[in-house]
Order: structure tokens, then sequence, then C-alpha cells
């Protein structure tokens, strides 16, 4: 009797204990459905939001409306894009823990449907060019060779179905050109670099659909400053997120007023007192003044034909004004080591290391961190003034091998061959050599015309004069006037009486096109470079954090894993099996050494 209760309690015990377990289980699972935790144990943090991110997505005020996402990346896809598919849906699902419900997404897979309902959807998608872009892609499959057209991006919809509703296209892979698919065995590039982009692109297009009312810029006109046509790729690639025009000062004293940032771009003559009085004061009421010039003229054509030309200085007197905010532009040129060839028809050479075009070597300044190197030619230097109040920093400098030339010198092919290997600087691996190309200036500025100006012009109401900047400053200075500029084609308007302008096909603040005939790879960073500056003299901040975060993809050693293929497959397969009869043994030994008692 006592035997059958004892057996009785025992048989209690285990089931007890079986359901517990299996009611746990499936607790952890429910639970698991609702909660969302991974972590990331990469020394890059690759699958990580930046901080900036999580400051967006959880700052209700960022966007107060719900934001749709609908992504046309679903059905039978190959393996790699299916891969790509779950690091959207990966970044998305984190981007819903710190943004809750204001975010919702779904997967559409745009081939289900009638032909008619498939055919609607696509001209919805591509809108005439300016939605989606469909990617081709050719595989071989069983022997046959196949064709798979995708819709690689996100329609994003915010704020519902009223008139206020916004709408968005976002591309997540490239778009396919005329007659030219993408090989799926070439994808791999592709889809590494769009997923290392992930995050930027879909905080930068939220970013966009979301902007209520644009900061406004103006690119200042009058002085000679590059024209419309040749800054239109700048314009394009800042215009999503700020009001561009172009401004003139016209002696009036309302000019500037309503524009939260100014840019002079590569100005040629001189600026009136009146022009810099308008300017001193935009910077005093709180613009921000981004300065981008060449302090001297180089006749190119000259230097192409007779290989050597002189040098002129530019005088605008922008250099009195910057220099009471604490910048000096020099009127030399920075001659660099780390720099690019050019390509020119010597006798004995058709290529010479070209100081005069600097490869820029980035600071740890968020603007330009993990940047490729940016593109300055013919770069003045910078140098720095102390100024009350006033911190100054430099965001680009030259490599610890370089020097300047003389003031207003004459440039010459015969340079870089009179250098031959010899270094540039005296130690050629000191922090001293290098020289500022890009310096910013923050804090209270004191007026450019304190003790300039009589007092009943100061103390007009109309004329509103600050002596000191109401708040905190900012005004960068570049010693490079054509980084913002784009080679251009003019084109007649149907009528004829006036020409549109479209930038070249090259984009100019990536690649440069004389390199690119001589065959010499390079990449420049100006674009990021020009977006990140503005983003950060306007106090947009949200991107740079990602911008200038550096994920390494490291490629895979094919000849080691064609060496040791075989060991692996082993591992993969015979330790499993290993580890369970291992485990079996364990148990059976447990067993009887339980019941042997």
């Amino acid at each position: 009797m006592a035997e059958r209760k004892t057996k009785f309690i025992k048989g209690l015990y285990n089931w007890t204990f079986l359901s517990i377990v299996f009611a746990a289980i499936i607790l952890i699972n429910i639970i698991s459905s609702f909660a969302y935790m991974r972590i990331d144990v990469t020394e890059d943090q690759r699958y990580s939001l930046a901080e900036s991110t999580i400051d967006f997505l959880e700052k209700k005020e960022s966007f107060k409306g719900r934001i749709s996402v609908k992504i046309y990346l679903s059905g039978n896809l190959p393996a790699e894009i299916e891969h790509f598919k779950r690091s959207v849906e990966d970044k998305l699902t984190e981007f819903k823990i710190y943004a809750g419900d204001r975010i919702e997404y779904q997967f559409i897979n745009p081939l289900i449907g009638t032909k008619e309902e498939q055919r609607e959807l696509t001209d919805q998608l591509w809108d005439g060019g300016r939605g989606i872009l469909p990617m081709d892609i050719v595989f071989t499959k069983d022997g046959t060779q196949s064709t798979l057209q995708l819709w690689p991006g996100a329609i994003i919809n915010y704020g519902g179905a009223g008139s206020s509703a916004k709408q968005l296209a976002v591309q997540f892979l490239p778009g396919t050109k005329t007659d030219q698919p993408y090989q799926l065995q070439d994808m791999r590039m592709v889809i590494e670099n769009s997923t290392k982009n992930l995050e930027y692109m879909l905080v930068s297009s939220l970013r966009r659909v979301i902007l209520e009312s644009k900061p406004r810029i103006g690119f200042l006109q009058g002085h000679g400053e590059l024209r419309f046509a040749e800054t239109q790729r700048t314009r394009a690639i800042l215009s999503p997120y700020y009001s561009i025009s172009d401004v003139e000062l016209n002696d009036s004293i309302h000019a500037l007023d309503g524009y939260d940032g100014l840019v002079i771009a590569r100005p040629r003559s001189k600026f009136t007192e009146k022009d810099l009085y308008l300017i001193d004061q935009f910077v005093m009421r709180g613009g921000r003044l981004m300065c981008f010039i060449d302090r001297l003229n180089l006749p190119e054509d000259t230097l192409a034909k007779y290989y050597e030309s002189p040098t002129s200085r530019i005088e605008t007197g922008l250099d009195k004004l910057l220099f009471d905010y604490g910048l000096k532009l020099e009127d030399n040129y920075v001659m660099d080591a780390r720099c690019m060839p050019k390509p020119v028809r010597l006798q004995n050479t058709s290529m010479i290391p070209w100081f005069f075009h600097v490869m820029a070597t980035p600071t740890s300044h968020p603007t330009v961190r993990n940047l490729e190197p940016v593109s300055l030619k013919y770069t003045n230097e910078i140098k720095f003034v102390p100024k009350k109040n006033v911190a100054h920093t430099p965001i680009l400098t030259s490599s610890t091998n370089s020097t300047v030339t003389g003031m207003a010198p004459t440039v010459s092919y015969m340079i870089p061959i009179q250098y031959g290997n010899e270094p540039l600087a005296a130690n050629p691996d000191s922090d001293i050599n290098k020289r500022c190309l890009a310096g910013l200036a923050e804090g209270t500025f004191t007026s450019y015309f304190k003790n300039r100006i009589v007092d009943d012009f100061a103390k007009s109401p109309e004329i509103n004069y600050h002596e000191k900047s109401e708040k905190e400053g900012k005004v960068v200075l570049i010693g490079n006037g054509r980084i913002l500029q784009n080679r251009y084609d003019s084109m007649p308007t149907p009528t004829g009486n006036s020409f549109m302008y479209r930038p070249k096909p090259e984009n100019d603040l990536i690649y440069d096109i004389d390199l690119i005939k001589a065959r010499q790879p390079h990449l420049f960073g100006n674009q990021e470079f020009i977006q990140n500056l503005v983003d950060f003299m306007m106090g947009e901040t949200s991107v740079l954090d990602i911008r200038s975060r550096q994920i390494d993809i490291h490629e895979i050693d094919r000849e080691k894993v064609k060496a040791d293929a075989s060991f692996y497959k082993i591992l993969n397969i015979g330790l499993p099996i290993a580890l369970i009869i291992a485990l079996a043994f364990i148990m059976n030994f447990i067993r009887k050494r339980k019941f042997a008692r």
C-alpha cells in the first residue's frame, strides 16, 4: 500500500513538473511574440541604431501623425534578396520599439493578383519615373536563365488620407539601367552597400516626409558668385530638407530677412561696405554664414597651354569681416603629398602627382568623421585669430607631409617633377605640418562695425543694429570655392528665348572626369561633406551620427573556405550527432546509478 502511494506521489510530481515546463515554454513563446530583443555583439555595432536615430524616434514631437511604410519586396525571392528583406524588416522592427504605434509597416508582393491589378500597381509605384525604380535580375536555375523584376523600395505615407497627407518613395536597391540587368552573382556588393546605408535611407526619408516647414538658405548673388547652373547639383542634395533660393542684397536693409543660412560660393568681385554690413548683421541675428572662397585666381587654360601660370589675388573685402570672427584666409596655395595625379602631355611622363589637388584629411569633427577624402583643387590655407568668446575648430586639414606656397605664387607642372620622391615637409610625420583647409568659428561674435558707424545710425529703431550676436552663432570658412561647382549642359527652351541647364551626367562631387578618362580609380567624399556641413550649421544633427558610422564589410577569404570546407562540413554534421550520443550515455549512466541504489 505504502509502495503504491509512493509511486502515485512520484508520478504526480513528474506530471506536475512536466506540466510546469510546458506551461513555461508556452508562456515564453507568447511573451516573445510581443517583445523583441536582440543583443549586438559586433565590434562596430552594425546591428544597433545610432543614438540620434533613437532620439528622433522617441520624441513624439518628431512626428505627431502615424507613418505607414509599404515595402514592395515580397514573394518568391532569391536567397540574397531574401536576406536583404530580413534586414529591412529587422530595422523597421527596431524602429517600432522606440516609435511604438506611430510607425507601422507591411511587406507587399507586387506580383500577386490579376495582370490588370499588377499593371495598375506597378504604374503607381513607377509614377512616371518619380517613384520606385524597378530592378531586373538575371539568374540561372536548373540550367535555365531567367529574369526577375523587383521593385526594391517602399512608399511612406504620413498624416492619413486627408489633404495634409504626404507620400514619399524610397529606393533601397538601385534601379536597372535600360538593357543592363544585374547578374545575381554580382549582387553581393550592391546588397552589402545598401544594407550598410539602410538606417540612413530610412531616417532620411522619414525626416523628409514629416517636414512641415523647411529652413531657408540663400545663395548670395551679385559679386560674381557661382550661378544657379553651376551649383545645381549642390542645391539638389540640399533641397529635400531646405528651401533654397538666390538672394541679392541690392543695398536693402531687409534683404536677408527670413533666411536662416547664407551661402557665399566663390565670389569674384568686391563687396561694398553696405553689403558687409548686411552680412554682419545677419550673423549678429543668429544667421548661419557658410563661405566657400577662392583667394587666388588661376587661369587654368594658360597652365594647360604653357605648363605654368601666374596667380593673382581676388579682392572681395570679405577677409576683413571674417577676420573679426577669427578666420583668416591666406593668399597662398597648400601643396600636399596626399594628392590626386594629373594627366599631362610631357615628354617623359603622362601623369604627375598634382600637389595642388589636395585630398583633405578629415578631423574628428562629426561632419567629416569616416568620410572618403574630400577633393580640394587649388585650396588656400586658413588660420585662426583668437577672439574672446569664440571657439575655433579645424574641420579639414592637409596631411603631415604638406607645405604652402608663397603669396600669389606661379603654378607650374615642373614643381612635382623637381620634388621627385623628396618629402614636401622637413619633418613629414609631424602634425605641425597640417594646414587648416576648412575652419569653424562658434560663439558670441562682436560686430565688425562696432565703433565704425555713427551713433545716430546705430541707435535708429528702423536699422535695429546689433553690436553683439543675439545668440551663439556659427561661421564656417572653406578655402576653396570650386568645391560646390558642377559642370553643366545648356539647352534652349521650347520658345527659344532662353536656356535650361542641367548638370553633366558625371557627379562632380564624387568623381573627376579627367581622372575617369585617365582610368585613375577614385572616390571623393565631397557630397557627404557638403550635406553634413550644412546640416551641422543649420542645427540638424539627426543624421550626422548615421552618416559618420563606419561599418566594415569583411570579404570572405575564398581560399580559406576552399581549404577548410570539408572540416567545417564534418563539424556541422558530426558535432550535433556526437552531442546527442554523449547526452544519451550520460542520461543512461545517471538512470542506472539512480535505480541501482
